[in-house]
This record gives structure tokens, sequence and C-alpha cells, in this order.
């Protein structure tokens, strides 16, 4: 089994509080640590997003960039080789990503807006991935999203779990819920961390989904770890998003597949007689004499041999061909097979005389 590679998103939101420089940095890092996408918070018309009256209106307001620097934040991801995943707060964002025409990996619809009919149908119009983040959400609508995009056409869907606290508490993220929203919408599923920054387990917490087979991580990451700003909670910085880059990919590794054909390393390992006992002469056979539980044994031998464990009731009542010395392995070329009739009964209720 080779290695594999995860996936995982270095999420930015407004951590930049309205700097892009703290965004060109962040995208710098986040390709140096070999992520393979960022995601970015989209707002282009604060008054799409929030009443006028709502007290986070002045200060999103603040933080919002405008199209011309997003044009150049977008273009500097890509040059970095990075995939770009979009969470778009209002239609408008939607509708910009839509006619720049850019390779836009995914874009995202928050959970505060997962059964906006607006949200949807603008999603729905986008050439590419739409996520939709289900935390907090109720069977019936994350249903509900998912049938309005694919009424639509849309049927690339991605649902993105994580318990939405800042910052979570481990005791319930509630992992094996995964399995189960798998199951219901037959969709695949994303994880989002969002583990205090400051946990001692955060490295490990954020990789465990991946031992479900969960190849989609998304995590919080800021230039300034530790440092009191707006998502700093579940933020990482560049040694822990390094280190979980590294156990991301070796969770998955170890997860595997859920084929159940062997590899060639599993099929040598189980080879019978190296390693797997083979059937062998328990003492001298001689030749004529028919082979039975008195004569036959298992034992680890030296060569291999085609003749499995299971076949060792074919053999009993066979005749060896010629001498058969103690401990030599037991097969076809050592032996002739006595043809033994069956009556109708060994195989059905009916009696042979019926």
């Amino acid at each position: 089994m080779n290695a594999k590679k995860g996936y995982i998103i270095g999420e930015v939101a407004y951590n930049h509080e309205g700097d892009a420089g703290v965004v060109y940095r962040a995208v710098e890092e986040i390709a140096a640590i070999g992520l393979d996408a960022v995601k970015f918070h989209l707002l282009l018309d604060a008054s799409s997003y929030l009443q006028k009256n709502h007290p986070l209106r002045p200060v999103i307001g603040a933080w919002m960039f405008d199209e011309p620097t997003w044009d150049a934040l977008l273009s500097f991801t890509e040059e970095k080789g990075l995939d770009i995943v979009a969470l778009c707060d209002d239609v408008e964002s939607i509708d910009y990503l839509i006619r720049s025409g850019r390779r836009i990996r995914a874009i995202e619809i928050h959970a505060t807006g997962i059964n906006d009919y607006f949200l949807l149908e603008a999603a729905a119009r986008f050439n590419g991935q739409v996520v939709l983040g289900i935390s907090g959400s109720t069977l019936d609508e994350i249903q509900y999203a998912i049938t309005f995009l694919r009424d639509q056409g849309k049927d690339d869907i991605l649902l993105m779990y994580g318990f939405q606290s800042y910052p979570t508490d481990y005791t319930r993220i509630n992992l094996a819920g995964i399995a189960k929203i798998r199951a219901l919408f037959g969709l695949p599923v994303g994880y989002a961390d969002h583990t205090g920054y400051d946990d001692p387990n955060n490295e490990i917490i954020s990789v465990m989904a991946a031992m479900m087979g969960v190849d989609v991580l998304e995590k919080h990451y800021t230039p300034f770890f530790g440092v009191e700003r707006v998502d700093y909670h579940a933020a990482v910085g560049f040694e822990k998003m390094q280190k979980i880059r590294g156990l991301f990919d070796l969770a998955l590794t170890v997860y595997g597949s859920d084929a159940l054909a062997m590899s060639e390393a599993e099929r040598a390992y189980g080879n019978t007689g190296p390693m797997k006992k083979a059937i062998v002469a328990k003492r001298p056979i001689r030749k004529g004499e028919s082979l039975s539980t008195d004569n036959l044994w298992f034992k680890r031998t030296v060569e291999e041999t085609y003749m499995r464990q299971s076949m060792f009731p074919a053999l009993i009542g066979c005749v060896a061909a010629r001498d058969i010395d103690a401990d030599e392995i037991i097969d076809y070329s050592g032996i002739s097979y006595a043809y033994r009739s069956r009556s109708l009964s060994d195989f059905t209720h009916k009696r042979s005389d019926e």
C-alpha cells in the first residue's frame, strides 16, 4: 500500500482584520507548509449580510476587501499553486467569483445560511464544488440544501462536519456522527476542526477523523499564533500546521481502504508452508496406503505449497502413489485420488431408493 496524502485547507477567515498584508503572509506560509488550499471569507456587501443596526456591521465593514484587492489576493494564491475555497457570505461574492472566470476549487455556504434560498440559487450556478457547512444544522436542513442544489443540477457537493465553537471542547466533537452523515446522504464529508490552539492534544485531535477515512481537513491558520486576534482561538501557526500535515497523511495511510484484497506483502505473509502450516506426513507412508487422520499432520515448512489447509478433508481416503517420507509435504504429485461414488442423499434430503 502506498502512502496517502489528504487534502488540507488552511482557513484565513477574518484573522486579517482588514489588513491584506496578513492574508499575503498567511498564503505564503500555507504554501510553504505544503497544504492544498486556502479558504477565504468573501463579503462584498455588508448590507446583504447584516442588518444595519447589527453590532458587527461596522466591524465587518472595516474588514471587507473590495474586488480589486480580491483580484490581487486570488492571483497571488494561484501563483503559489494553492487551490481556492471561498466561503461566500453574500450573493454578491458568488456573482463576483463567477464573473471572474477564475479556477475556484469550491465555494462554501456557511451553516448560518444553509437554507438561504438566494445563496443556494447562486451556488447552483457556480461551476465547481459546493461545500455545505452543516454544524448546528438539523437533518431536515441538510436535506433541504442538498435537494435544492440537486434540483438545480448541482451534484458536486461536500458536507463539512465540525462542531462550531471557539475553541471546541473535544468531548462535544462526536466524530461518530460523520459515519451517520455519510450513510444518510451518500456524500463525501470533510472535517473542520476548531480545537483550541493551546490544547496539548490539538494536533492529534485534528487528524482523528482520518482514521474514519475522512480525507478532507479544514483548519484555521494564523501567522500570529496565540495572539489575540479574530478567530485566533482555534487557529494554529506554522509549526503546528506542519505537524498536522504529517500526522494527517500518516493517519490516512494507516487507515488504508475498505478493499479486502490482500497486498503482495500480505499474500507473502500468508503463504502456506513458511508461514501457514502445510499438510505433511506425520510418519512414513507406504505406497498404496490410504491417507487418514492417523498419518497426516500440520507443520510449518521451509518450502511453499499450493495445498491449502482447507484442502485437508479432500485428502482423507486418497492413496499414496509412492512412498512418502515423514514430514514431507503432501500434494497431488504423490497421491492418487480415489473416486468415491455418492448417493442422492449426500446432496439432498431424498434417499437413493426414492
